[in-house]
């Protein structure tokens, strides 16, 4: 008999809203504006930096691999965490104005999660203060309180597609992988919630699309509503054309790619 389901653990960026393209990108960008840098992050170029997790982490990168440490101040590595604190702080404020609402039947699926006793987690390299300000600004002051676990940030040494951050909120629940399920968006993402032993269910976004998401359970283009069934593009849907817990129960229950 396959373990019972008692727990969903959800990534946030891509996820639970399209934080990257209408939140995180135009944040870097004011941030570099506010510190005078010159630099900007189209669409594209913003894609290729989602090879790497971590803001910090991106930022270094785009200075080594797209600017080859050219045109970079002298202090660079001291002002990576004030740049990404400025970015953070933007972020903050975009959110606030309403501009990175959640994904279709992220609200929904939340909400019947709770009402039907399944316990709630955040497994995501964002920092804890994006993940409050995305909570509370879509969802309502208490929303954090949902949450069982928000396991967010530099928690852990290494990041997506590392497992450590599944590992820690599996952990800090006191479950087992087999009785959860985890939610990403992305290839990186898919191999840290795979890592450590989770079944996973993966919604892309126009960054994601063409990722390879071998060993998930069920590809969608996202969660869905009644009225707008999702798109399936890998996977047994079993009839289902919205994600509910009816539809998370079954994906939990039968023989998967990651058993």
């Amino acid at each position: 008999m396959p373990a019972s389901l008692k727990a969903l653990i959800f990534d946030v960026d891509g996820t639970l809203s399209n934080t990257e393209a209408d939140g995180h990108r135009i944040a870097f960008n004011l941030a570099f504006d506010e510190y005078k840098l010159g630099w900007h992050w189209n669409i594209d170029t913003y894609g290729q930096l989602l090879a790497v997790t971590g803001g910090k982490e991106r930022i270094k990168y785009f200075a080594t691999d797209f600017l080859h440490n050219k045109n970079v101040p002298n202090d660079f590595d001291a002002l990576i965490p004030v740049l990404h604190q400025a970015k953070t702080r933007h972020y903050t404020e975009l959110l606030a104005s309403g501009a990175i609402p959640l994904r279709p039947g992220v609200e929904r699926l939340l909400k019947e999660a709770r009402e039907t006793g399944l316990r709630l987690a955040i497994a995501t390299t964002t920092t804890p203060a994006n993940v409050t300000a995305l909570l509370t600004h879509t969802l309502g002051e208490d929303a954090i309180s949902w949450f069982d676990v928000i396991a967010a940030g530099d928690i852990v040494p290494a990041k997506k597609p590392a497992a450590d951050i599944y590992t820690c909120a599996l952990q800090k629940l006191q479950l087992p992988a087999a009785q959860c399920m985890a939610f990403e968006d992305s290839h990186n993402g898919l191999l840290s919630s795979l890592g450590a032993g989770l079944k996973t269910v993966v919604t892309t976004n126009d960054y994601t699309t063409g990722h390879d998401f071998t060993g998930a359970e069920i590809v969608l283009d996202n969660m869905g509503e009644p009225d707008s069934p999702f798109q399936l593009i890998q996977g047994d849907a079993n009839g289902y054309d919205y994600l509910d817990c009816r539809m998370i129960e079954y994906l939990h229950q039968k023989p998967g790619n990651n058993t």
